[in-house]
């Protein structure tokens, strides 16, 4: 089946701690339904200083999962995924504006 969601498309979470924040994907991960976001689902990572790193408490985003994620459409809003074919081409559009993704 095609993915609705992408790398690089600017999603809104819909549920958990950071709902209603913005961001842009930076991981996919199908297998797993899970979507990793820049700037969502932070968490501290306490790592071990070595000879390339300073080690300490680095904040680090973790996977969220694809459910409670939707894409946001030229207006802002949140909206959900449709496809279509166009010129023998299957495309992604925005189920709310209805203009191609």
């Amino acid at each position: 089946m095609a993915a609705k969601l992408k790398k690089g498309d600017k999603v809104i979470v819909l549920a958990g701690k950071d709902k209603g924040k913005t961001g842009e994907i930076d991981r996919v991960m199908p297998a797993d339904n899970k979507a990793v976001v820049n700037g969502i689902n932070i968490s501290i990572r306490h790592t071990k200083q070595s000879q390339q790193s300073q080690g300490g408490r680095l904040p680090q985003a973790m996977p969220i999962a694809l459910s409670n994620l939707a894409l946001v459409d030229g207006n802002g809003k949140a909206t959900r995924v449709g496809f279509r074919m166009e010129d023998d081409k299957k495309v992604r559009y925005a189920k709310t504006t209805g203009e191609a993704i």
